[in-house]
């Protein structure tokens, strides 16, 4: 797991954990409005990293790496942890785990497990790879018809196009299993780390349960709708808005 870092001389930490189906520089947008005021670490995902071979394993796997990560290289405290989709699983996590102090830990539209019968999760877990698998084999125009929305543009098609030549089969499958099946404690026990839970306008209804699981299990988590977008474009559509809302969470009148 390849670790980027931006902004190494300043005091306060900031881990930023990308989505599935990109690379670590989704961020690519956001790290210079935020490197002179945060030590960033931007991780390129097992899985996703192109610098260095393997496979995606699991959402509790890679939060004890990125924890382990943090603790050998001077970083015990995190002013925040910002995870988008996928990321936001390993983020959350991680804020579970407490191995690492996380002041503010936000979730962007984060997958939390389901609460449905084993055979549908396996059901839904074949549709989504399905989906993945067809773009992956097509090339960009069968994943344009797969991703369906204006959001993305030609170029974003064919960036998705790469990664998806990338990524391997198993990547695929195990991150889809995962995200949507990775394992929390019962009851989750009261977090150090101040969550926020941050969802596009456009995936409000695609992330009630996602929403109504936060709201039941960790009490005092602030939310957030970010209007005008779907999942998961903030960061690259917007990265502006993104900076303003992650200083407004990272305030002090913040409770």
């Amino acid at each position: 797991m390849t670790v980027h870092e931006f902004g190494k001389e300043n005091k306060d930490a900031m881990l930023l954990i990308h989505p599935s189906v990109v690379k670590w520089d989704y961020f690519e947008y956001v790290i210079p409005l935020l490197e002179d005021r945060y030590h960033l670490i931007v991780p390129a995902l097992p899985g996703y990293d192109f610098e260095q071979p393997g496979d995606f394993t699991s959402v509790e796997g890679i939060a004890e790496k990125l924890a382990a990560w943090c603790l050998g290289h001077g970083c015990p405290r995190l002013k925040a942890t910002y995870g988008c989709s996928m990321g936001g699983s390993i983020a959350l996590r991680m804020a579970v785990d407490g191995r690492v102090r996380i002041d503010h830990t936000i979730l962007d539209g984060a997958i939390t497990p389901y609460q449905l019968p084993w055979l549908l999760t396996r059901l839904i877990l074949l549709r989504d790879f399905a989906l993945l698998a067809i773009g992956k084999l097509g090339g960009e125009r069968l994943i344009a018809k797969a991703f369906s929305t204006d959001d993305y543009s030609p170029e974003d098609m064919k960036y998705i196009a790469e990664v998806l030549r990338h990524c391997s089969c198993r990547t695929l499958w195990r991150t889809f299993d995962s995200c949507n099946n990775y394992k929390m404690p019962k009851p989750v026990p009261k977090l150090e780390s101040q969550l926020h839970y941050w969802y596009a306008e456009h995936e409000e209804k695609a992330r009630k349960w996602d929403i109504r699981y936060i709201k039941e299990n960790v009490p005092g988590c602030t939310f957030q709708k970010i209007p005008g977008l779907g999942h998961g474009g903030l960061a690259t559509l917007k990265p502006q808005l993104f900076a303003e809302l992650l200083t407004q969470t990272l305030s002090p009148d913040t409770k």
